[in-house]
């Protein structure tokens, strides 16, 4: 009886530190983003478990409606995590082999380029191909598609660096990714990502944007003017490559993207082996001790367990994926706003939940 009563005590001291440090979390968040303005939504997982799941602000500032977990928003650059998946998945299937040279799928590309490069280093952001921004023309209608990525660096000749030699942080090489993804499975690229990966994990409001689909409970993204002080509407609509495939078109709330990070952790789609080869370094950084990109992900090993994280920026909208798989621990964050640091506010949640854990290496540091 002596034993299960100071196992009861025990649990109740834990169960009562637990609480009073989401508190602090909850506490931390109402005073950075006030109830009137754009906002945020936060996951956390701890141990396995959803121990917080939340909405802070506006969803949309006219309609005044609220930011809940269930609240999408585009998540930008953490759509490169799906993509690489996807990848992963065709190389599970046999229908895709990583070390392949990219002329097998783009044949009427410069051969000086695609015999050259990768998958993989499309992947692992190893390839050095040419950025397409400043080549990129939209004839028709407002936006620019990963189709029209292909179009404006298919005659490039030219190399930031030898492929395989270096790290630059390339969207070009994730639009092509997308696109070796649909000509492998035959099927359009939001159709592969619901079919493998939303419909079998009930990610049920999930989407990939084009200008035909109805984003469900979605959020807008905004923009703050310094000058005035004004949240501008920011989305597609004010975004030429918003909507490319493949590197940042998916709409997802906290609630299922923690779906998507317990299949990675339960290996539900993809094998074990993979899911590790996605979230360990595959291509150095320059300069970095122990730290790098994997599939989709950069980690960070200079301390262990490793942390493996990514963030998105995307009109109005910014986004922040931080996990320790090894403790089954993630921090998740969608903003609809553009004028603060949410990369420092899971810093700041780090410190209190996981208060012993050396800080995290910050991804403008990593991709400048």
């Amino acid at each position: 009886m002596r034993l299960l009563i100071l196992s009861i005590l025990l649990f109740s001291n834990i169960f009562s530190k637990g609480q009073d440090q989401l508190k602090e979390v909850d506490h931390l968040l109402d005073s950075v983003f006030a109830k009137d303005k754009p906002g945020i939504a936060v996951a956390i997982v701890k141990d396995g478990k959803t121990i917080f799941s939340k909405g802070y602000g506006l969803s949309n500032i006219v309609t005044k409606s609220k930011i809940t977990a269930a609240t999408n928003f585009n998540i930008a650059s953490l759509t490169k995590q799906f993509t690489a998946a996807g990848m992963l998945y065709l190389q599970e299937k046999k229908l895709l082999n990583p070390e392949q040279n990219i002329d097998h799928y783009f044949p009427h590309m410069n051969k000086n380029v695609s015999e050259k490069v990768t998958i993989r280093q499309l992947l692992t952001h190893s390839s050095g191909i040419t950025d397409h921004y400043d080549f990129v023309k939209i004839e028709k209608g407002k936006h620019g598609y990963a189709k029209q990525v292909y179009e404006a660096i298919k005659n490039k000749d030219s190399f930031y660096f030898a492929p395989g030699s270096s790290f630059r942080y390339s969207n070009t090489a994730y639009c092509l990714s997308g696109l070796v993804l649909e000509k492998t499975s035959g099927k359009i690229y939001k159709d592969f990502i619901r079919q493998t990966f939303f419909s079998p994990l009930n990610m049920n409001h999930s989407t990939v944007w084009n200008e035909q689909e109805k984003i469900y409970n979605a959020a807008t993204g905004y923009n703050k003017d310094s000058a005035t002080g004004k949240f501008i509407k920011s989305q597609a609509e004010e975004n030429v490559f918003f909507s490319t495939e493949g590197d940042g078109a998916i709409y997802t709330s906290v609630n299922d993207y923690v779906k998507w990070f317990q299949s990675l952790q339960n290996a539900a789609i993809l094998n074990r082996e993979d899911i590790a080869l996605a979230r360990s370094i595959q291509n150095p950084i320059p300069n970095q001790n122990n730290l790098g990109y994997g599939y989709g992900w950069f980690v960070n090993t200079r301390q262990q367990p490793a942390y493996v994280y990514h963030s998105g920026g995307n009109g109005g909208f910014r986004t922040y994926s931080f996990s320790i798989p090894e403790l089954n621990y993630l921090v998740v964050i969608f903003a609809n706003r553009n004028d603060i640091n949410i990369e420092q506010v899971v810093m700041q949640i780090n410190q209190i939940l996981l208060p012993h854990l050396p800080a995290l290496v910050p991804v403008e540091v990593l991709t400048s």
